[in-house]
């Protein structure tokens, strides 16, 4: 009896393979689909699986490894669903969440590794024009993104996520990016409810600064004391409270500061490509969305810088 399940096991295998019309196969020559399914080049693709091949262990033999990371990255590029992905793979519907999950853990471990703090040497060389006359110390510009969750049942979970800015229940991450347009600091993931204070002097942020750092921030951020005490310095705009009106300097750096904090929405823009991020995240799948920002975070930054491209 066992050895007729396997071979019906191996017949349907089989079978899978002969039907499947969608996979690696398809955009093994094509730079163009790699990019649309994927959000990174080709090469960076291949060089991807090449890293994870052979270290987890496939969920569907007749599916390459190849194939499971294309599946797991056109779930979190295009958001698509189980029963879509496992239409376009031929597999079961259970199979592409085992998948998802056995993988993304996998692939985040190694692109974590992609978003690195660099030397300060290594930021002055990649500096920007527009940062070496009032910003020239910059070495970061943080600041915090939000993912829409499902509403958790539990009335704690749900109070801890609520987030008054979104009106709705989040999971919030603080993001730095250097001059250069690089994601080179990501926190792990807080309720919505958190603030940005809270969470910039919870999430190790202010271990990775040193004296003459120059940090660019929102309003939000209220953390100049602590800057100030690693000998580094915080930049945000001016308030008006307690004044009639900013002076001409007030004025001009608050300018400058907001145009250079452009680049860094642009980043979580660009971010935000991986349209999984512009979904409401299910309850059962929120325990995956610091791996998830680490493989987008990583992939974002194997990919043209927005600030360096933007200056040609």
């Amino acid at each position: 009896m066992k050895k007729q399940n396997n071979e019906i096991a191996s017949l349907q295998e089989q079978l899978h393979a002969a039907k499947q019309s969608f996979g690696w196969k398809t955009i093994n020559n094509s730079n163009e689909l790699a990019k649309f399914y994927t959000g990174i080049t080709l090469p960076v693709f291949e060089w991807l699986c090449s890293l994870v091949d052979g270290v987890v262990k496939t969920c569907y033999s007749s599916l390459s490894s190849m194939d499971h990371v294309l599946l797991v990255f056109m779930k979190l590029r295009l958001s698509l669903m189980n029963v879509d992905l496992s239409q376009r793979f031929c597999i079961p519907v259970s199979t592409v969440s085992k998948i998802y999950r056995r993988w993304l853990p996998v692939l985040a471990s190694y692109m974590r590794n992609l978003t690195i703090w660099p030397s300060r040497e290594a930021i002055r060389k990649n500096l920007p024009e527009m940062f070496k006359g009032a910003f020239r110390d910059c070495v970061c510009i943080i600041d915090c993104s939000e993912i829409f969750i499902e509403r958790p049942s539990n009335l704690t979970a749900r109070a801890q996520t609520w987030s008054n800015y979104k009106h709705n229940n989040t999971c919030k991450y603080l993001i730095g990016i250097s001059p250069a347009g690089a994601v080179m600091f990501l926190s792990e993931g807080w309720g919505g409810r958190v603030s940005d204070r809270q969470i910039t002097l919870e999430s190790g942020f202010l271990e990775k600064i040193t004296a003459g750092d120059c940090i660019l921030a929102d309003r939000g951020f209220l953390i100049q004391n602590e800057v100030n005490e690693k000998g580094a310095f915080l930049k945000i705009p001016k308030f008006t409270r307690g004044k009639k009106q900013l002076s001409a300097k007030e004025v001009d750096e608050s300018r400058q500061l907001a145009h250079v904090r452009i680049d860094v929405e642009r980043v979580i823009g660009r971010l935000k490509d991986y349209r999984i991020l512009q979904t409401i995240i299910p309850i059962c799948q929120v325990d995956l969305l610091d791996d998830v920002m680490a493989v987008v975070c990583g992939a974002t930054n194997l990919n043209n810088s927005i600030v360096r491209s933007s200056r040609k």
